[in-house]
Formats: C-alpha cells, structure tokens, sequence
C-alpha cells in the first residue's frame, strides 16, 4: 500500500472519529496530532490539511445535534412546497374547514399536541389515494384518499395516521440518514484534499438534499415497516382517545386493499400491504365494535364532502 494511500484513509479515520465524537477537545487535539506525526512519518507534506480537515469534520458533528422544533417546521415548510409542486390544492374552503377541524381536534389527543408552527391540513385536487405528513405538523390528503372514507372514523383514522407521522418525527430520521449517506461520500472522495472552503461546499451540498430526500421518501420510496407499524398503532391511540373506534384504521385498509393497485403512484407505492398493517394492529383493536352510526356525523360528513 503507497504512503498516500495510507495517508487518505488514515485521514478518513480522523475525519468519522470527529464525527461521532464532535464535542471532544481532547480527543481532537490529540487525533490532530496524530495525523500530524503519521505525515511527517510517511513523508508527507501537509501544510494545514488536518487543520483544515479537523474544521470541517467538527462542524460537521454540529450538524447532527438535535434538530429544534423551530428548524423542523422550516424544514417542513420546505418539503410541503415540493409537494405543492406536484399536486394542486382542493380549492373548497368547506371541505378544507372540515379536514382542518377533524384534524385539530385529532392531533390536540396525540403525544405531541403541539408543535413550533402548529398542525395543518390541506385538501389536495387528486384521484390518487395517498396522504403526506411533512415534519412541524404540515398533514396533506387526497380527494382520492377522502373519497375512500365511508364515514368520519376512517378518515379520522387516515389523520391519526398521518399524525402520528409527526409525533415520530418520522420525516427527520429520513433526513438524517440521507445526510450521512451524502457527507460520508463528500468525505471518502476527498479525503486526500485540503478541506477547505470547497470541502465545505460539498458538504453543505450535500446536506441541502436534505428536503428533496425526505420528499422522495414521502412520495416515492416510503418509510420503513417499523416506521409505519409505529404510526399506526399511534393512530390508535388517538382514536380511542377522542371517542372514534380503532376498527375504523382495519376499515380503511381493507378498503384501500380492494382499491389500491401494485405498481400504482399512491399508498401501494409507499406504504407495506394492507393486509400486513391489519394484522399489525388486530391484536390492539380485538374487541372494539365498528364505528357506531351517528346521524348528525353522516350528515356532516357527508355536508363536506359533497363536492367530491
């Protein structure tokens, strides 16, 4: 093995112990020191390159502390314009009133009733059956995916699900793992480069595809099983806390279930079979009755969604 080649993954070792261990003075004083010696030792001449790289690998740690609710609602914001992009907005400001106040009402029984810039709701022009959750609390459903709903437990349970989405911080960890993904490659391909401002760009560059990951991940990959399950059985939590029934989440999927197609751009697309979600969550709403009938819920119900 050459002594340059040596050098380069020598400072990738630098680089990732800087990484996991940011706040360490004493240890990155000492691995500064280090690479220093090594250099020497090989040959080397090094004029600033683990300085430099040690800046850089340090503020990258920073990067990964906690995101505050502050960012993750800039952050959602960013995400849902990519989604309105895509889609048109529903322009019925009763159906939208409606969907918002199902919402609210939802989300202030969650394990997060607050959020920096609050929960939102918005109705989307579209046939597809899908629904979004971007970080802060910016929740999106389809007309496709209203027009599914029987009565207003299922859509409570499409929301809940949704919401549920947020109390995870879900759309984060997609984020944080597309940045690692995305700094750990900056760093191999330039590892044997004086990092200075143009190793810093990239790394910036890199984080800056944070939004469009997480988007990506929303409407296109979708998340994890884990993820999902998570959010389902939160799901049902909220719809026993706030009086709809948790069979209402089984209703829905078996509905999607007879709907959906494999291959298609909506929920097939991002989120496991619905006969997996069911069974999932059976053992948590073994026992619960169906949505008991209310006339004046139908009624209202069926008032928003009469323009669909």
């Amino acid at each position: 093995m050459s002594c340059s080649t040596r050098l380069r993954i020598f400072l990738c070792a630098v680089l990732l112990s800087l990484v996991f261990f940011p706040q360490c003075e004493t240890a990155r004083a000492g691995l500064s020191d280090l690479a220093e010696g090594i250099g020497n030792s090989l040959g080397q001449v090094l004029p600033g390159k683990v300085g430099s790289a040690v800046r850089v690998a340090t503020a990258f740690g920073r990067s990964f502390q906690d995101i505050t609710p502050e960012q993750e609602y800039y952050i959602g914001r960013a995400v849902a314009a990519n989604i309105l992009t895509v889609y048109r907005v529903k322009a019925d400001e009763r159906l939208n009133l409606y969907v918002n106040t199902l919402g609210q009402t939802l989300a202030q029984a969650s394990d997060r009733p607050d959020t920096f810039g609050g929960y939102h709701f918005l109705v989307l022009d579209s046939p597809e059956i899908n629904a979004f959750a971007a970080p802060g609390g910016l929740i999106f459903v389809t007309t496709g995916m209203i027009g599914l709903c029987k009565n207003e437990d299922e859509l409570a349970a499409v929301l809940a699900h949704e919401i549920s989405h947020v109390v995870g911080k879900h759309g984060l960890k997609a984020i944080k793992n597309s940045r690692l993904t995305g700094a750990f490659a900056v760093m191999a391909s330039e590892a044997s480069n004086n990092y200075g401002s143009p190793g810093m760009r990239k790394l910036t560059a890199a984080f800056g595809q944070s939004v469009t990951d997480i988007t990506t991940t929303m409407m296109k990959t979708g998340y994890s099983r884990s993820l999902e399950r998570e959010a389902d059985r939160g799901a049902v939590t909220i719809l026993e806390r706030v009086g709809y029934s948790p069979r209402a989440l089984s209703d829905m999927l078996g509905e999607m279930k007879k709907r959906l197609k494999p291959g298609g751009l909506d929920f097939a697309k991002t989120h496991p079979d619905p006969m997996v979600r069911i069974a999932d969550i059976s053992p948590l709403v073994k026992g619960w009755p169906g949505p008991a009938f209310s006339a004046p819920r139908q009624r209202r119900f069926q008032t928003a969604l009469a323009s669909l």
